[in-house]
């Protein structure tokens, strides 16, 4: 994403040989017709959401330019490769995941450090809905109104030290309740990461909810990171554990293809990925034929521009 070779690499080269041989089914079945069913789940655009209501009054302060995308949308068009990396393996194989109980360590630079169960690490954070637009490095995005609270309320809580700079976060590793942990695609755990500044911002967001409900697992239950200036990759899913640093963590996209996923991930339209533009994106439920769109600069969030001041946006993608 920082730079472009002259000739195309190959693809075994820059992706697990099990994804890109998937993402060749994939155009196969484009080639036969079921674009519809792979490209845009709206086939069932109807169905109701499930799952615990959870109610939260909507901020209005946070509210996406585009109407949400319908509740099939975001639970069946997902990347959570610990149950699988095709974007409909979240939906048929997240029902191993036990959500609850669930806890979350707190560690590294700061006052208060420990595992809380997760009913207590919400209390002290009365819920709220916000609708933020979310962008794959895929080239496409959706709307989501998701219940949850600010980022920066947990991080004040456990008070970080002066040698705090990074925040990371660690899902969970059982490949038990994980079947895709199994594979070798990736590094388990999953581990992503935030400069404190950026951990701080009010757009930074930690989610139990979507659409008046708790989180479904394909979508990151019991607790999931949301950072809607970023590419989707970013925000953790599963959290387990939450790390105060002194320098930057070691990420797991950044770590097994640096080439392609940088640990800023700032959507940028100027920066294209090594395999396709960024400057455009497909919303999802559009359909299949509808007009590609304009990216814009952090996924339209500009007010986060001012983190970063003075960065090569292109060296630090």
């Amino acid at each position: 994403m920082g730079y472009r070779r002259d000739t195309e690499p190959k693809a075994c080269e820059i992706t697990p040989e099990a994804i890109w041989q998937e993402r060749r089914q994939v155009l196969s079945a484009l080639l036969l017709g079921g674009a519809s069913a792979i490209i845009s789940p709206t086939a069932h655009a109807d169905a109701a959401p499930s799952g615990r209501l959870l109610p939260a009054p909507r901020n209005p302060a946070f509210v996406a330019q585009e109407p949400p995308n319908s509740w099939v949308d975001a639970t069946t068009y997902n990347n959570f490769y610990e149950f699988g990396t095709d974007k409909s393996d979240p939906a048929r194989n997240a029902g191993t995941l036990r959500p609850a109980p669930w806890s979350v360590t707190i560690g590294g630079e700061a006052q208060l450090r420990g595992t809380f169960a997760l009913d207590d690490l919400l209390k002290p954070h009365p819920l709220e809905e916000r609708i933020y637009r979310l962008r794959c490095v895929e080239a496409w995005s959706m709307v989501i109104p998701w219940i949850g609270f600010p980022l920066a309320a947990l991080i004040q809580r456990f008070k970080p030290t002066s040698k705090a700079k990074y925040v990371a976060f660690t899902t969970l590793q059982d490949p038990v309740q994980m079947p895709g942990q199994r594979s070798g695609v990736l590094d388990w755990p999953y581990v992503e990461g935030l400069r404190i500044d950026e951990a701080t911002h009010p757009l930074a967001f930690l989610a139990v909810g979507l659409y008046g409900r708790v989180l479904p697992n394909q979508s990151g239950a019991p607790l999931r990171l949301v950072v809607p200036w970023k590419y989707g990759f970013k925000s953790a899913k599963s959290i387990v554990r939450i790390d105060f640093l002194e320098h930057a963590p070691k990420t797991t996209w950044a770590v097994s293809n640096p080439r392609e996923y940088g640990f800023y991930a700032n959507v940028n339209p100027a920066v294209d990925h090594p395999r396709w533009s960024q400057k455009t994106e497909r919303a999802i439920g559009a359909g299949l034929f509808a007009p590609r769109r304009a990216t814009r600069p952090f996924n339209g969030y500009s007010e986060v521009a001012s983190l970063y001041t003075g960065m090569d946006l292109a060296q630090w993608f």
